[in-house]
C-alpha cells in the first residue's frame, strides 16, 4: 500500500504543477474543484487504460507518449505566455476549461497509462489502485489550484507567463527523460 501511495504522489506531480500555475487564473472554488476533478479523473482512468492495453502495446505507447505530452504541454504553455504578454490591464483571465482543460489533464496523465501496465506487480486490486491515484491527484491539484490562486493575485500577468514557461519546461523534461537525453 505504501508503494501505491508513493506511485500516486509521483504520478500526480505533473498535474499538481499545472494546477499550481493555473491557480493564478482561478477566480472561485468551483473552478478549482473543476480543475482538480478533471486531473483526478484523468489520472484515475489512464492507469486503467494502460493496464487494459497490457504489455502487448506498451512498447509502441512508450515510443510516443513523451511526444504527445510534450506537444500538448508546450502548446498550452505557449498560449499562456502569449496571453500573459498580450493582455492589457487587470481583466480576469479564464482558467483552463473545455478542450484545453481536457488536453492538460490528458497530457499530465500519459505517464500514468504506462504505469498502469505495472499495477499488477504491486499486488493490489487495479480498480483500488486507480481510485487511490485519482483521489491523491484530486487532493494535490485542489491544494495547488487554491495555493496558486493566492499567489497569482499578487503576481498578475507574470504568474501566467511563469506558468506557461513551467508547462513548456515540464513537457521538455518529459521528452528529454523518455528520449534518453537526461
Amino acid at each position: 500500500m505504501i508503494a501505491l501511495l508513493l506511485l500516486a504522489v509521483a504520478l500526480a506531480m505533473d498535474a499538481f504543477a499545472v494546477s499550481l500555475c493555473q491557480g493564478a487564473t482561478i477566480r472561485n472554488t468551483g473552478q478549482a474543484l473543476k480543475l482538480a476533478l478533471a486531473f483526478g479523473i484523468a489520472q484515475a482512468l489512464m492507469p486503467l487504460i494502460g493496464w487494459a492495453l497490457g504489455v502487448a502495446f506498451s512498447s509502441w505507447f512508450a515510443a510516443v507518449d513523451h511526444w504527445i505530452a510534450f506537444i500538448l504541454l508546450a502548446g498550452i504553455g505557449a498560449k499562456m505566455i502569449h496571453e500573459g504578454r498580450s493582455e492589457k490591464g487587470e481583466e480576469a483571465k479564464p482558467a483552463l476549461a473545455g478542450t484545453a482543460l481536457i488536453a492538460a489533464a490528458i497530457a499530465t496523465s500519459i505517464d500514468a497509462a504506462a504505469a498502469g501496465v505495472t499495477l499488477p506487480t504491486l499486488g493490489v486490486d487495479v480498480m483500488l489502485a486507480c481510485a487511490i491515484i485519482g483521489v491523491v491527484t484530486f487532493a494535490l491539484c485542489l491544494i495547488g489550484a487554491t495555493g496558486g490562486a493566492r499567489l497569482g493575485s499578487h503576481l498578475g500577468n507574470r504568474a501566467e507567463i511563469f506558468g506557461g514557461v513551467v508547462l513548456i519546461g515540464l513537457g521538455a523534461k518529459i521528452l528529454a527523460e523518455h528520449s534518453g537525453w537526461l
